[in-house]
């Protein structure tokens, strides 16, 4: 038996490291030019900082009857819209219509060199998107980065927000008040062009599904590690230095107790990551990133605020386990809606 485990796991090694060469070689465009998304892609064509700035996202219609309600998807940090496959085909067939955008700095959207990035501003351009589609009211479901933005646009806008759901969002601590030192951009772009695929995939594997990795989590490294392969390189690497700044300097704990809508925290309890914690010194970087602590403290402080605690998941709760996350999701949606 212990042969066989062996042999086993030497052919899925080889097997993984070729996905990743191949994840190398791929190239995709800027604005991720070649990657296949899920459905079909619209463009929000807009003004922005005085430039013109282009926002792709998907816009799906319910799978049969639909319940008149409509979800936004917001993503994180190192993910795009179409890592929310599989909760769009979820939310599709329990009826909503779902839309799922790439931010601007982001994926298939825009990749402007001066940009001033923040949350904020992030809200506001959601927000005009929304209202070019004549959506009047939407759950707003966003994860890791994106529960960051969410939460921000909960605020910023609450009449457009009939829901707020915040999966593992980063910002539930102020990590320059626990002693992260400042990193400019210039020092976060140099670390974003050494950007490889096999730090992609170890940081995954580590953060967001427990040191178990499946087959179709390649498919996320080859879409991420793809677009620093292309033509964009350099501008992609300097708009992931900018929204690093952006997420590393704009917390989001301090905003919650003035949430006024009715909230979901979703907690994957194995989770510990924690921006920037490798800049602190080991004392404070041991405190950071402790998600079942900052998941119950932070439904503390949210009114109207319910958590749902995945202990034995990591930061992806909604890849790394879909059917568990999703029936979860449906069911307290439901219940969010009677109150």
């Amino acid at each position: 038996m212990k042969t066989t485990t062996t042999i086993a796991a030497l052919v899925y090694s080889l097997t993984s490291a070729a996905s990743l060469q191949a994840a190398a070689q791929t190239g995709y465009g800027a604005q991720l030019e070649g990657f296949e998304y899920p459905y079909p892609q619209h463009r929000f064509e807009f003004e922005s900082q005085q430039q013109s700035l282009s926002m792709g996202y998907m816009d799906v219609a319910p799978n049969g009857t639909a319940n008149g309600r409509t979800a936004v998807l917001l993503h994180g940090k190192n993910f795009c819209g179409a890592t929310w496959e599989s909760t769009i085909k979820t939310l599709g067939d329990a009826g909503y219509r779902v839309i799922a955008p790439d931010q601007i700095g982001f994926c298939s959207s825009s990749k402007p060199r001066g940009y001033q990035f923040s949350f904020g501003q992030l809200a506001k351009n959601t927000d005009a998107l929304l209202a070019s589609l004549q959506i009047e009211k939407a759950t707003i479901i966003g994860h890791s980065m994106g529960g960051m933005l969410a939460a921000r646009y909960a605020l910023e806008h609450p009449a457009r927000t009939e829901q707020l759901v915040m999966i593992n969002p980063l910002g539930l601590e102020d990590w320059q008040a626990k002693g992260v030192p400042y990193v400019s951009i210039d020092q976060l772009y140099q670390s974003q062009l050494r950007t490889n695929a096999e730090g992609i995939k170890a940081y995954q594997l580590k953060y967001y599904y427990n040191g178990v990795w499946k087959p179709e989590y390649d498919r996320w490294v080859d879409m991420l590690y793809g677009i620093y392969t292309g033509p964009g390189r350099d501008i992609v690497a300097w708009n992931q230095a900018q929204t690093a700044e952006m997420l590393l300097n704009q917390p989001v704990v301090h905003l919650f107790p003035r949430l006024t809508t009715p909230t979901l925290l979703m907690i994957g309890g194995m989770d510990r990551t924690a921006p920037g914690a490798y800049l602190a010194p080991p004392e404070v970087a041991a405190q950071l990133g402790n998600y079942p602590q900052l998941g119950r403290d932070a439904a503390a402080a949210i009114p109207n605020a319910t958590l749902v605690e995945f202990p034995e998941l990591g930061h992806s709760p909604q890849v790394e386990a879909p059917e568990r996350f999703h029936e979860a999701l449906l069911s307290e949606l439901e219940k969010l809606s009677q109150r």
